[in-house]
């Protein structure tokens, strides 16, 4: 999973390359303007990204959008933490951060792709996903301020 994948789509640049990631930016989007991580810690954004296959965009060098996948690169992934900043919306960044993710090569196989949102249902819909099957096997352990302490 570490192979650098980049691609550029009308002048903005998608990559998988941690060297080029903004942290204070995802820092600073995550724990001030997120609703899943507000006050996250920096070490555990920093934490996340080291464990996780990162994807970035980028306008004129500056990230303007982010999403990560916590995954075994198997049998199973988790999306998470997808932004794209506010001035940056509007323009379907998110849908072509989408597209870049999921063409992912290690993402290709993977069984049990899950996600959990608020609010972009229809975005990720676009992508297969549905609600969950059978809730009723899936179970959670949830400690809502675990990341600010």
């Amino acid at each position: 999973m570490g192979e650098l994948h980049e691609q550029t789509i009308d002048g903005l640049l998608f990559s998988t390359d941690r060297a080029r990631l903004d942290i204070d930016a995802i820092h600073d989007f995550l724990s001030h303007e997120s609703y899943w991580v507000p006050d996250i810690r920096r070490e555990f954004v920093e934490r996340g990204i080291a464990n996780s296959l990162c994807f970035g965009a980028y306008d004129g060098g500056r990230q303007v959008a982010f999403a990560r996948v916590v995954t075994d690169g198997a049998g199973f992934a988790y999306l998470c933490d997808v932004f794209v900043v506010q001035e940056a919306r509007g323009r379907g960044l998110g849908k072509r951060l989408m597209d870049f993710v999921f063409a992912h090569p290690d993402l290709q196989r993977v069984r049990r792709f899950m996600l959990a949102t608020r609010d972009a249902h229809g975005l990720y819909a676009q992508y297969g996903f549905t609600p969950i099957g059978n809730p009723d096997r899936f179970m959670e352990r949830y400690d809502a301020g675990a990341l600010s302490r």
